[in-house]
């Protein structure tokens, strides 16, 4: 059975990762998304609150698992036993560091091998920064993120 993890923040879900979700899952026998517990960083959501959501939009992709972990991602990997680390790519300026992080994970472990995919040309511009930013002051963000989490996105922002 061919595992892969798509692991990140995802602060919160947007269309552009579950494009990635979607495209992954057809490659994979059992797709799971390792949804970051980074101590480094202050979510919007909390881990759990971002577990819900990717649950709650990928509910019909039926090899789709949605946990949280801490640590480094090649570790989570091999828990899982998953072999493939799976990564979305907008720009150019992203390769860089994805291919340094990809490198990296393949030396802690070389049975572990990322594949890229390039996000649909229609998310290239979108990230959950963005999602937030808008949010935030109360901007339209339906075409940014799956409409069964705009609600709960602009309860959490807009009520700061």
């Amino acid at each position: 059975m061919k595992v892969g993890i798509y692991a990140g923040s995802f602060d919160p879900v947007t269309l552009g990762h579950l494009d990635v979700i979607e495209r992954a899952s057809r490659i994979v026998d059992k797709l799971i998304i390792g949804v970051l517990n980074n101590t480094s960083k202050t979510p919007s959501f909390t881990a759990e609150e971002r577990v819900e959501l990717i649950r709650r939009v990928t509910k019909d992709i039926p090899n789709v698992e949605v946990e949280t972990f801490d640590g480094l991602t090649v570790e989570f990997a091999k828990k899982k036993n998953a072999r493939i680390l799976v990564r979305g790519l907008r720009a150019v300026t992203d390769f860089e560091y994805e291919l340094q992080i990809a490198q990296l994970n393949h030396k802690l472990d070389p049975k572990i091998d990322t594949i890229f995919l390039t996000t649909s040309v229609e998310y290239s511009y979108l990230s959950s920064s963005i999602v937030k930013e808008i949010a935030h002051f109360g901007g339209d963000i339906s075409k940014l993120v799956p409409k069964e989490v705009k609600q709960d996105i602009y309860d959490k922002l807009t009520s700061k």
